[in-house]
Order: structure tokens, then sequence, then C-alpha cells
């Protein structure tokens, strides 16, 4: 039978969480620690502080412990796989990095980001320090494969920003632009951590398509979920500041929604909100309110779900266990996130 959300472990009441891919991976985790915290060193005291800020402020691992649990998954016994996982959060926390900038964002996991504290100049290059640790780590394991795999994300990624970047302030920002923003900025990484397992564990293309089906469509339902809570949720839940996406003039899904839905009232709000001129606290309690009674966030969430549900239709061929329950359960945890 496949699984679908909301079956997972038996206990259709238990509330899902990330407990269970932590258990899973805590062994090869503190290896993939170890191996962050070694490689973000430099004779620079800079740059371990500021690396270490963020790396170490409070962040899940969500990624690199993806490509441990999908090792397991496929009952790799080596230990390939730790230094990728690091490779992985080092190519995540640069992009977060340069983010930062880019959007002149003042809070990340409740934290002030890099660039409120040492400056633009800084953040952005430490962040490229951390790519050229993980093209360090990527060359070590000498799989020109996983070279190619990990490479393209980094490329997707810029990519995906540079195509944010130009949508931004863009009323008529569709939602297959949209999909293709997300997709490249935070949909490739997941992927990419997948799929990376499948090769160290020398299987074959349709287990490396399979695994990287699962974390293409987990990276969009965690992205959809994002964007809703940017309008449905606090500080302390979001790890950023509330509105952010709203001031910054980004059209995510639950404004495209809201925006198309909207009368003509609505639609001159939300053109004069992405070009920048309504940005106040009150605008933003607007801007809830309207993707609120437009169905907006509610029908983001339950494309989110969809996609949710194709992370794990993707997981179908693999052998029911532990580490199956517990990357399903972390998509159910992704899409939890929004309630």
């Amino acid at each position: 039978m496949t699984a679908t959300l909301h079956s997972i472990s038996g206990d259709a009441t238990a509330a899902p969480s990330m407990d269970a891919l932590v258990a899973l991976v805590a062994g090869d985790l503190r290896h993939v620690n170890q191996v962050i915290l070694d490689r973000m060193q430099s004779e620079i005291p800079l740059i371990p502080e500021l690396a270490g800020h963020l790396i170490a402020g409070g962040g899940k691992r969500m990624r690199p412990m993806l490509t441990l649990a999908c090792a397991q998954l496929l009952e790799y016994g080596g230990a390939r796989h730790h230094k990728l996982a690091a490779c992985v959060e080092f190519i995540h926390t640069a992009t977060l990095l340069h983010d930062d900038v880019v959007d002149g964002s003042g809070l990340r996991r409740g934290r002030r980001t890099a660039n409120i504290i040492w400056g633009n100049a800084a953040s952005v290059l430490v962040g490229d320090f951390l790519f050229s640790r993980s093209f360090e780590l990527m060359v070590e394991d000498g799989s020109l494969k996983v070279l190619r795999i990990l490479s393209n994300a980094s490329a997707v990624i810029a990519e995906g920003e540079v195509n944010q970047l130009t949508a931004q302030r863009q009323v008529g920002l569709g939602e297959e632009r949209y999909l293709a923003i997300i997709s490249a900025k935070t949909a490739a990484l997941f992927a990419a951590a997948c799929r990376i397992a499948a090769v160290v564990a020398e299987r074959d293309d349709g287990v490396e398509l399979a695994l990287d089906a699962y974390g293409r469509n987990l990276g969009i339902a965690f992205q959809l979920v994002d964007d809703a809570l940017d309008y449905a949720s606090d500080a302390e839940t979001m790890g950023k500041g509330v509105g952010d996406d709203f001031r910054e003039g980004k059209m995510t899904l639950p404004v495209i929604l809201a925006y198309a839905r909207g009368t003509d009232e609505d639609r001159k709000f939300w053109k004069d909100a992405v070009e920048g001129r309504r940005v106040s606290d009150e605008d933003l309690a607007i801007a809830i309110r309207l993707v609120r009674e437009t169905g907006a966030i509610d029908d983001t969430i339950a494309r989110a779900r969809h996609y949710g549900q194709r992370a794990i239709d993707a997981l179908g061929p693999f052998t029911r266990g532990t580490a199956k329950s517990a990357l399903t359960e972390a998509v159910e945890f992704a899409i939890s996130r929004a309630y």
C-alpha cells in the first residue's frame, strides 16, 4: 500500500516531528559535525567566527541529515557520505550568507544575521570561503558524478536567486515562474543531497532518480510552507522577521493567488505593496487579512501537501523500515509546520 500524508508510524494522532530522522542519523551526524567544525577553520579569525555564527545558530541540519538518511535507506556501510553531507551544509550556509545580504535581512532563526553584525562584505566573502570548502570536499571524494550533481545544484541555486531578484517587485509574476524560482533556489539542493547517497552506495540510475524526486518534491513543499508562514506565523516560528517577504516585494504564491482573486481595490493595494509603497505594519496586517480571506494561505498549503505526497510516492520502491519511515515523517513535519 502506498504511504500517504497522515499515515506514518501507524498513529494518526501523533504530531509529526524530526525526532525519528534525528535519531536515525545521530551517529553519522556527529562525524559530519566534526568535518564541518574542522573545515570551517582558518588562520583568519573572522572566518570561523562568522561562519560559526550561522552554522551553530540553531539550524536543524535538514539537508545533510537527508544525505545520511538516504544512505541508510540504501544500507550503505561506508563513510564517504560524512564529508559529502558536510559539503551540502556548506553550500546551504554559503547561500544563506549571500541571501541575507541580497535581501537585507536582519534576523535568521531568531538571531541577528551575519551581515548585520559583520557587514555585507564579510558575509559575502565568508560565503565564498564556504563554497570553496564545499568544492574541496567534493574533489576529495573523488567521484566525478558526485562533483557533477553538487556543482550543478550550486549553479542552479544561483540561477534561482538571480531569477528571484529580477522578479522582485513585479506584481505580474505568475505561478509558473514562482515555481521555477523555488524549484531552483530551494529544491535543487534537497534533490542533490538525497541523490548523492545513491552514488556513494553505487546504485543504478533508477534509484538516483527516485531519491532526486523525493528531495526535489520535499524541497518545493518545504518552501511553499515557508512562504505561507510569512503571512500566518510569528518570528519565533519562522526564525526570521515576520512579513520579510512582504516588505521585500516578493511575489510568493500566497500573494500571487490573493492578487489574482482580489477586487480591483485589492489588486491596487498589492501593486502598491509589491512596488514598495505600502510596507508599514498596518499594511502588513491588510496583506495578512487578504491572503486569508481569499483562501490563498489554505491553497498554498494544499499545494505543499500535493508535493509532499509526491515526495512520499517517490519512496515507494524502497523497502519498509526505520529509514523509510523517518524520511516519510520528515515530509509530514515539513507540512505540519503550517498548523
